[in-house]
C-alpha cells in the first residue's frame, strides 16, 4: 500500500518519526516521506542523517497553522499524526498550550486531509487516552475522538481516519530507561511508588502497528498492540542491581498503573492475535462486519491495564532488549 506513495508525519523528527522513516523506506520504497515539524534543529540534525537519500524531504511547520498544513499536505496520500505536547507536568502547568497542540491541531489536520484528498490518516494516541486523570491524557482521548468521527465528517471525499495507541516506548528520549540509564552510577533511583507498573513497547512495533493500521483499516478503528508489563522496581533493579531505589511519590498527572482500554469501551472491543480494536460507537460502525472481520468480541467489563495484564517482561527480555539498543538508547 505504501510503496510509490507520498507519505507526510507530523512531529516528525521525534523518536517515532526517527524509526519510522527508515524502516518505512526498506521495507515499502515510498515516492516521498515529508518531515513536517516546527523545530528547525530537529529537522537540520534528521537531515543529516538522509542527506543522501532524496525520497526524504523537509517542511517547517506547526499543526497549529492550517494554511501550512494545506500547502504541506498538496499531493499527500498519507499522513502519520505524531505531534503533540506529550510531557505530563509540562502540560499541567501549560494547559492552553497543549490544548493548541492536541485538539487544535487535531481539528486542522483533520479539515486540511479531508480538504486535500488524502486517503489514509493514523493517528498516534497513548495509554493515557484511557480513562484519562491527567491534561494530556484529556486531550489525547478529545483527539482521538476527533479522529474517529472524521470518517463522518468527511462525507463523500472518501478519507478514512484511524488510531493506533501504545504504552511506554522503552528508549525514547524522556522516557524512564534512558532516565535510569543516566542515574545508574549515582547510587540512587527515584521511584515514584513501589507498586507502579507500564506498559513495554519498542519503536519498532509500534510503527509495524501503524504499518497494519493502513492496511487494516475502515475508518474510526482504534488499534491496541498487546504488550507486556513492567513494574517500575523490577525496571530499576535491571538497570542498576546496585543502586538504591528511593520513593519519592508520584508526579502531578501520574497513574499508578497505565490502562489502554477501560471497561466502558469492552462493549466495542474485539481482539486479535497480536492486538485489540476499539471499533465506534458511532453510527453502530461497531457492528460493522467489515471492521470486525475476524475479530472476537472481549468480555463484558474487560480492562486492558499493566496491572492485570498477562504478559510480564522478565529481567533477561529486558537486559537482552538494552544490549541491543544500547547504542540508540535516548537519542531518538
Amino acid at each position: 500500500m505504501l510503496e510509490n506513495s507520498t507519505i507526510l508525519i507530523t512531529g516528525g523528527t521525534g523518536s517515532f518519526g526517527n524509526t519510522f522513516v527508515p524502516m518505512t523506506l526498506a521495507k515499502f520504497n515510498p515516492k516521498k516521506i515529508i518531515i513536517y515539524s516546527r523545530d528547525e534543529m530537529k529537522q537540520w540534525d534528521m537531515a543529516k542523517l538522509f542527506q543522501d537519500d532524496p525520497r526524504v524531504r523537509f517542511f517547517i511547520g506547526d499543526v497549529r497553522d492550517r494554511e501550512r498544513l494545506f500547502r504541506a499536505l498538496d499531493g499527500v496520500d498519507y499522513v502519520i499524526h505524531a505531534a503533540a505536547t506529550k510531557i505530563v507536568p509540562t502540560a499541567e502547568y501549560n494547559p492552553f498550550e497543549c490544548v493548541k497542540t492536541n485538539i487544535n491541531g487535531a481539528m486542522n489536520l483533520i479539515d486540511a486531509c479531508i480538504d486535500k484528498g488524502v486517503k489514509r490518516v493514523v493517528a498516534l494516541s497513548t495509554d493515557k487516552a484511557s480513562s484519562p486523570i491527567n491534561l494530556y491524557g484529556a486531550t489525547k482521548l478529545a483527539s482521538d475522538k476527533l479522529f474517529v468521527a472524521g470518517n463522518s465528517y468527511a462525507g463523500a471525499h472518501g478519507t478514512r481516519f484511524a488510531v493506533v495507541r501504545y504504552g511506554n516506548v522503552m528508549g525514547s528520549r524522556g522516557s524512564v530507561i534512558p532516565f535510569f540509564m543516566s542515574l545508574k552510577d549515582s547510587g540512587t533511583l527515584p521511584i515514584t511508588d513501589n507498586r507502579m507498573t507500564r506498559f513495554m513497547i519498542s519503536l519498532e512495533q509500534g510503527v509495524e502497528l501503524v504499518w497494519h493500521a493502513f492496511e487494516d483499516m475502515i475508518g474510526g478503528e482504534i488499534y491496541v498492540k498487546k504488550i507486556p508489563s513492567m513494574k517500575v522496581t523490577d525496571l530499576a533493579r535491571v538497570i542498576a542491581p546496585e543502586a538504591r531505589q528511593e520513593v519519592v511519590g508520584i508526579r502531578p498527572g501520574e497513574k499508578l498503573h497505565e490502562q489502554m482500554i477501560g471497561s466502558e469501551d469492552a462493549y466495542y472491543t474485539y481482539q486479535y492475535n497480536d492486538y485489540y480494536k476499539i471499533l465506534p460507537a458511532i453510527h453502530s460502525w461497531d457492528q460493522d462486519a467489515n471492521r470486525i472481520k475476524d475479530g472476537m468480541k472481549v468480555p463484558e467489563g474487560f480492562v486492558y491495564s499493566s496491572d492485570n495484564n498477562l504478559d510480564w517482561m522478565t529481567d533477561a527480555q529486558l537486559k537482552e532488549w538494552i544490549e541491543a539498543n544500547r547504542s540508540k538508547i535516548g537519542s531518538v
